[in-house]
């Protein structure tokens, strides 16, 4: 298994417990694909660099995780049908 990186922005408007669900149903996607979540930190809401959707700020999550190769694509897939996701990116880290 490889070494990855995920960092998404949520939008500010959603409450604690609706933020809390997306963020427990990205987790999910990793580990129902057979990765692993090695940790998921939490950086709150903070200033966008630049404007997106009319908004200035947003929620900030990392989250490192193990998976195969083809697991990142699934994620992208299920990030950009998400409305609660504004910006994401993987990376993979190196070892």
């Amino acid at each position: 298994m490889k070494a990855y990186e995920l960092l998404y922005i949520l939008k500010p408007e959603l409450d604690e417990e609706t933020t809390s669900n997306v963020i427990d149903k990205f987790s999910a996607v990793i580990t129902n694909n057979k990765g692993e979540v090695v940790s998921v930190d939490k950086w709150g809401k903070r200033r966008l660099a630049y404007e997106i959707e009319d908004r200035r700020e947003g929620f900030y999550t990392l989250v490192n995780f193990k998976a195969e190769p083809e697991l990142p694509q699934e994620l992208e897939r299920v990030m950009k049908i998400s409305d609660e996701v504004l910006r994401f990116l993987v990376t993979a880290k190196d070892e």
